[in-house]
């Protein structure tokens, strides 16, 4: 609190006038200003009672605005993906939980399927979850598939571990993954890895439909984009 309000403030602010925003005992701020002098988050000014941002607060600041430089740079990426096919496009990491959506372009089309950011999806039934699963090795396939609950979500969802690794075999051997109405009933998705510098595995960038405006063939026909997208992510956030 004590940062948020100095860094907000277009002057350096005494302990008291800190204190008016906060409202802590007069003794707990002047003990926290202190430390926060000490570890150099604050700075005095020359000869007063008056502090300002501190070298330590100003590199916080310097690198949040770093921060903002990539996920612009990230969504400008996603953009000319959907700028080419014209459906909602996601950029999708990994989560304890499932694939977590942490960026996302919608779609112009009246007809669409809501997945905001911030939606979790599950492994097993999503093309992203596929992608993510299919980068680890085979023996570390096999013991996260292990680990899942493989839910029925339609009647398309693989449910079976056997079924599943060998649909992961083939992910990872051509390079991207559908789902095929495995997530829900009326829509498709194709997704392929982004990944790092060393070929780790970051995130999934994918995009996906109405099963009415994309069939599986109109989907692999449009991999390309993705793996463009892909690439430039790569080469952009983490080379």
């Amino acid at each position: 609190m004590i940062l948020e309000v100095v860094g907000r403030a277009d002057r350096a602010l005494t302990a008291t006038e800190i204190n008016a925003e906060i409202e802590l005992p007069k003794q707990t701020v002047h003990r926290l200003v202190a430390t926060l002098e000490k570890e150099g988050f604050l700075v005095r000014e020359s000869g007063g009672k008056r502090f300002r941002p501190g070298r330590r607060l100003r590199l916080i600041g310097a690198g949040l605005l770093h921060a903002s430089r990539y996920h612009i740079t990230r969504h400008q990426i996603l953009q000319d993906v959907a700028d080419v096919v014209e459906e909602a496009v996601n950029y999708v990491v990994p989560e304890e939980t499932g694939m977590h959506y942490l960026d996302r372009i919608d779609t112009n089309w009246p007809f669409r399927i809501q997945l905001p950011v911030g939606t979790n999806v599950p492994f097993h039934s999503t093309a992203s979850g596929k992608c993510f699963m299919a980068s680890l090795s085979r023996s570390a396939r096999r013991k996260f598939v292990a680990g899942l609950e493989l839910k029925e979500l339609t009647q398309n969802t693989f449910t079976d571990e056997a079924t599943l690794l060998e649909e992961l075999d083939r992910v990872a051997k051509q390079g991207y993954a559908i789902d095929d109405e495995e997530f829900m009933d009326g829509m498709r998705a194709i997704a392929v890895p982004v990944t790092d510098s060393n070929k780790r595995f970051v995130a999934a960038l994918a995009f996906h439909g109405p099963s009415q405006r994309l069939s599986v063939e109109l989907l692999e026909a449009r991999r390309d984009v993705l793996f463009i997208g892909a690439d430039k992510l790569k080469h952009s956030l983490f080379d």
